[in-house]
């Protein structure tokens, strides 16, 4: 019973608490499993380091067995099977490459149990890398084996080759050593050294520089041999005969190539003898260069030879400096100088492209037509095979400027400042107009922009002024003083302001009676069309406007009456925008004369009324007192 009670807690504890395993066979229960790396996480290189996985398990029988396993960066590294608690994996004299995250993690009986914490270990220092050559003194171009080797190191790696302080290759192997081949292009002793980086994810470490070691590269017995016939005194249009070619040339297995070149142009190639002939150009590049290329070898050669211009580029002007369209025109092609040791002045030909629409007289370089449109010209200047060509003359004949027209700006307000635009239809810039006023000049305006107009600024202080100006248009001074260039008179209407302006009534303000037609007629001096607006004193709103393109205008009232009665006045502007006003006048609208007889019929009834009122009650008063009552009856009263 009491074995019974037992198992039972046991399996409830199995069940409850983690890291407590229950079959039907045995019962285990793992308390933690740990990693550590001894002696410590950092060390220096060739330190002996062991990892150290311990794993207590509590069985209900012994010898339970366990499956270790130990990660490096999650890569698989290790693994034995045990019934010891822990197990010791040495990793030896460490390395860089050892560094990393490290864990270990236990199998029991095919279960897998919770890992143990990662632990890092970082290794430092790395062995100097050892540079070996096959060769300390060769030949140029010949070939160099290097081998740069990290001695008892492990991991990937770069390795790196270096000249002086330049690095020359590089490579990236999986091994402790690299190979090199190099090959060395021109005569010196050069100083040799190499490095290496290992690979640890994210990072990497370098290496400090290898031995250095000195490598002594002899010149070939080759020579480059060049020849340029002739080299001295060389005119344009010689004949130039190249040779280049290679002396004490030993059979290479490497690729071999020759080259002429003058400038940046390979005249020929071959492989050991280049020839070429050409014509001498003045404008060509002065150097010519022999090349050789084997392998990564080269050698040169090069020479320089000035040529002699036999003749110089040819100009080409044009006469006279500005022309009109269907003008008479003169192109003129020259040349400054030239080589009389070689050729005679006649012998230079000259032509024109395009030749069209010109005469050549004689071929001596002077051309004649007539110019109609824009046209590019060039000349070319031949002598002895060579030609020349000038630079292209770009002949733009002018447009004669046509008729100006003369106007005003707006409008002409007599008094204020006018604006006179003076402007032709057509012709080439600049145009230089001129303002006149009469026979005297006012002023000249230059246009030299499609954008730009002639204003001239005047005053008028007489409106018969205005016809007084007139413009003249030029863009020649060969047709300054013509007649046909000269403009209209102006011809526009001054604008007078409006002044003394007077308001009339009709009929006679003092005779004007209800039921009247009255008229308030608005007059003023000024220029047409003119707006006359009417008021009545007491409201702000005009009672009637009205444009007249004459200089007065009225105001009808139909039939007037008592209410019309008041002050009026008037107003006036024209388009100079000056407003006049005229004086007030006073209307007294009178009542009419059979109202007044009627009012006067009316007045005498009622005073005749009250005149018989008055005398009856006057009578009948006088009766009562003629009439004398009994004393008792006067008493009484």
């Amino acid at each position: 019973m009491g074995l019974l009670i037992l198992l039972t807690s046991t399996l409830l504890c199995s069940y409850f608490h983690p890291g407590t395993v229950v079959d039907a066979q045995r019962l285990f229960t793992l308390r933690e499993i740990t990693l550590t790396i001894e002696p410590s996480n950092d060390v220096m290189r060739g330190t002996n380091v062991t990892l150290r996985c311990k794993a207590p398990v509590s069985s209900s029988e012994p010898g339970l067995r366990r499956e270790y396993t130990i990660y490096k960066d999650n890569n698989l590294i290790y693994n034995k099977t045990s019934i010891l608690e822990e197990i010791l994996y040495p990793l030896g004299e460490a390395r860089v490459a050892n560094s990393g995250k490290y864990r270990c993690e236990i199998n029991i009986d095919d279960k897998p149990q919770k890992p143990s914490q990662a632990m890092k270990l970082t290794v430092s220092g790395l062995s100097k890398p050892q540079l070996h050559l096959n060769k300390f003194v060769v030949k140029e171009g010949e070939e160099v084996t290097a081998t740069c080797t990290a001695p008892g190191e492990t991991g990937s790696f770069y390795f790196y080759i270096y000249e002086d302080s330049n690095e020359i290759k590089e490579k990236q192997v999986s091994s402790n050593q690299a190979e090199f081949k190099l090959r060395f292009s021109s005569v010196n002793t050069r100083r040799i050294h190499c490095t290496y980086t290992i690979l640890i994810p994210p990072d990497s470490v370098k290496s400090e520089e290898s031995n250095n070691v000195n490598v002594s590269v002899k010149e070939l017995p080759i020579t480059i041999h060049l020849d340029i016939d002739p080299e001295n005194d060389v005119y344009e249009g010689d004949q130039l005969n190249i040779l280049c070619k290679v002396i004490n040339f030993e059979h290479s297995h490497e690729s071999v190539r020759l080259l002429l070149i003058q400038g940046t142009q390979i005249l020929s190639s071959g492989v050991t003898n280049v020839s070429h002939s050409m014509v001498a150009q003045a404008n060509d590049p002065e150097e010519f260069e022999c090349k050789l290329e084997m392998g990564n070898v080269v050698k040169t050669a090069t020479k320089r030879i000035s040529v002699i211009e036999l003749f110089s580029a040819p100009t080409l002007t044009m006469s006279p400096a500005e022309i009109f369209e269907m003008e008479n025109m003169t192109l003129t092609c020259k040349t400054e100088h030239y080589a009389s040791e070689r050729i005679r002045k006649d012998e230079l030909i000259y032509t024109l492209d395009p030749s069209q629409n010109t005469h050549n007289h004689d071929r001596k370089g002077v051309f004649s037509g007539k110019s109609k449109s824009e046209s590019n010209y060039t000349c070319v200047a031949e002598a002895r095979g060579i030609k020349k060509r000038s630079k292209t003359l770009t002949v733009r004949p002018k447009v004669f400027v046509s008729i100006p027209k003369i106007s005003v700006v707006g409008r002409a307000v007599l008094g204020q400042p006018v604006k006179i635009l003076c402007q032709s239809d057509s012709g080439s810039l600049p145009i230089n107009y001129t303002l006149f006023k009469d026979p005297s000049e006012v002023r000249t305006i230059s246009i030299e922009l499609r954008s730009q107009q002639a204003v001239f600024d005047v005053n008028i202080t007489k409106p018969e002024d205005i016809k007084k100006y007139i413009c003249k248009a030029s863009n020649s001074h060969r047709h300054n003083n013509s007649q046909h260039l000269l403009s209209e008179k102006l011809n526009a209407t001054v604008i007078v302001p409006p002044s003394h302006a007077v308001l009339m009534v009709v009929p006679d303000f003092r005779e004007i009676y209800e039921g009247q037609h009255l008229y308030l007629l608005c007059r003023v001096d000024g220029t047409p069309p003119v707006t006359f607006k009417w008021y009545h004193v007491g409201n702000n709103l005009p009672l009637y406007t009205n444009t007249s393109n004459e200089d007065n205008s009225r105001y009808e009232v139909p039939t007037v009456s008592k209410e019309h009665s008041g002050r009026y006045y008037c107003e006036a502007f024209n388009h100079a925008n000056k407003v006049v006003r005229s004086e007030q006048v006073t209307i007294t609208v009178q009542m009419v004369l059979w109202k007044k007889a009627l009012i006067g019929g009316f007045c005498l009834l009622a005073v005749s009324v009250l005149v018989v009122v008055c005398v009856l009650c006057f009578r009948s008063k006088r009766g009562r007192e003629t009439y004398s009552p009994p004393a008792s009856q006067a008493s009484f009263v």
